[in-house]
């Protein structure tokens, strides 16, 4: 396993106060537990960045972005380049099932912006997963390492990259994949990885996605290939945000 990695991903929630007040109080709760060995990241809307940032100042907690346009410039309204990320985060989601599914991006399209992010010296967390029509088929295993691999077709190496398997069917519905499931995937991503760059790839952390919780974290991170976990909803309470930062820490001491 590889250090152990937590990203709270909130998507279309918070504005900058309430964006701030929530950073303060996980920051806080970290604090008093004494998770520092853990790489914690938060990833609220860009609105709210700076905000973020500012109370996260000094904690060791990163800060991260939920998107990005791979591009430096240009009449692309609405979108945030990486230059301008990379002066308020350390890290970028790429390739959420939610920007492939409800904006239309394809894979060609996630290897272009994994690519602008790792130019611009941000971290992307590349996230791939197949849905359930996809698993009930038999082939979402090639399925979902044909999305790393092109994702990171542009890459010349590995470094600074975070792999995150969240399969379609486990996001926001109250249903997770098991421990077992997504460790033979995970293990298999890490092998296309090892294939691509070599064995300095075997280092990068690969996460899961989907449904995650502070009980059912502990036998995730119990597998070998799981290093973690990309939390949406849960990362939205400071105090559930903070157990399962807790109870995976603990199991990984």
């Amino acid at each position: 396993m590889s250090s152990l990695t937590i990203i709270g991903n909130w998507k279309m929630n918070t504005t900058p106060s309430t964006a701030r007040i929530l950073a303060a109080e996980i920051r806080d709760r970290l604090r008093t537990d004494g998770e520092t060995d853990t790489l914690v990241v938060l990833c609220p809307p860009a609105i709210a960045l700076e905000s973020v940032s500012g109370a996260l100042n000094g904690s060791g907690i990163a800060v991260g972005v939920q998107n990005i346009y791979p591009s430096t410039s240009g009449a692309f309204t609405g979108e945030v380049s990486p230059q301008m990320a990379r002066e308020l985060a350390e890290f970028v989601i790429v390739g959420h099932s939610e920007r492939r599914e409800l904006f239309g991006e394809s894979d060609e399209f996630v290897g272009r912006k994994v690519a602008a992010a790792s130019e611009a010296g941000l971290r992307p967390i590349l996230c791939v997963g197949e849905s359930l029509d996809i698993r009930r088929s038999g082939h979402a295993e090639r399925f979902v390492s044909d999305q790393l691999l092109e994702g990171v077709s542009r890459l010349d190496n590995a470094s600074g990259l975070i792999v995150a398997y969240e399969p379609v069917w486990a996001i926001g519905t109250g249903e997770s994949a098991t421990p077992e499931i997504t460790q033979m995937m995970l293990a298999t991503l890490r092998h296309a990885l090892v294939s691509r760059f070599g064995e300095q790839a075997a280092s990068v952390p690969h996460l899961y996605g989907g449904s995650v919780n502070a009980d059912n974290i502990r036998d995730l991170v119990r597998q070998p290939d799981i290093d973690g976990a990309l939390i949406g909803g849960a990362s939205l309470s400071a105090e559930s945000f903070a157990a399962i930062v807790k109870n995976a820490a603990e199991i990984c001491a």
